[in-house]
């Protein structure tokens, strides 16, 4: 019979058998092999706890969080653009981006926000001075990605500075969009006057004059009863 002594051992008594679960929970026992019920040596082998190493995940990926957080803070922002793809005809098409900026020395600063919602992409904007880096932006056009990783994002970790009223207003833009509003009248005069309330527009009130587009959608409302801004 095996007395156990080719194993790391532990020798319990009847009372410790019975609390076998115990050390199972306790010990992280990963294999348990019982040879007798009573006064004998019991093979075990003892694991390093996977509770230590999920709480340092989870600790890391508030550290990640965190630190996207007041990196969009500084460097990101949240914009809608409005074009007119055929000058003879009213065919406007929405833009909305969520964008984080960087030079080219240190993109690896936006590789890491893109690894993180698993979307978008980084696209390079060259300089013609040739005097300096070019500029690296992180983009996110898709409504979808917008919708269902940015904006639930954002809303769990609200941002610190103005642009937290630019996120608001962009996710009613988003909503509306997701809706399909912006492809009626209606819909696009309403989202044009939630882009002028964002990204400092509000205090450019030529901001709705400055663009012939705008000017363009602006002469629908006048067929159209006042439209809320409640969303």
């Amino acid at each position: 019979m095996n007395d156990g002594s080719n194993y790391n051992c532990l020798k319990v008594d009847n009372a410790a058998f019975i609390k076998s679960d115990y050390l199972l929970e306790n010990l992280w026992i990963k294999s348990l092999s019982i040879l007798s019920y009573y006064g004998i040596m019991i093979p075990i082998s003892i694991m390093p706890s996977n509770k230590a190493s999920g709480a340092d995940n989870q600790q890391e990926r508030l550290k990640t969080i965190g630190w996207i957080t007041g990196f969009v803070d500084g460097e990101g922002c949240f914009t809608v653009s409005i074009t007119n793809f055929n000058v003879s005809k009213p065919w406007y098409q929405v833009f909305p981006e969520f964008v984080v900026t960087q030079s080219e020395s240190s993109v690896k600063a936006l590789e890491r926000i893109k690894e993180y919602f698993q979307c978008g992409q980084i696209h390079r904007n060259k300089r013609k001075d040739g005097r300096q880096e070019d500029l690296m932006k992180y983009c996110v056009r898709s409504i979808s990605d917008l919708q269902n990783k940015i904006i639930p994002f954002f809303e769990e970790n609200k941002l610190a500075t103005h642009k937290h009223n630019d996120f608001l207003i962009f996710r009613k833009i988003i909503k509306l969009m997701a809706k399909k509003h912006h492809l009626k009248k209606t819909g696009l005069v309403k989202i044009v006057h939630l882009m002028g309330t964002m990204n400092n527009r509000k205090k450019n009130p030529k901001f709705l004059e400055s663009s012939e587009t705008i000017r363009r959608i602006l002469q629908m409302e006048k067929r159209y009863s006042p439209i809320s801004m409640a969303t």
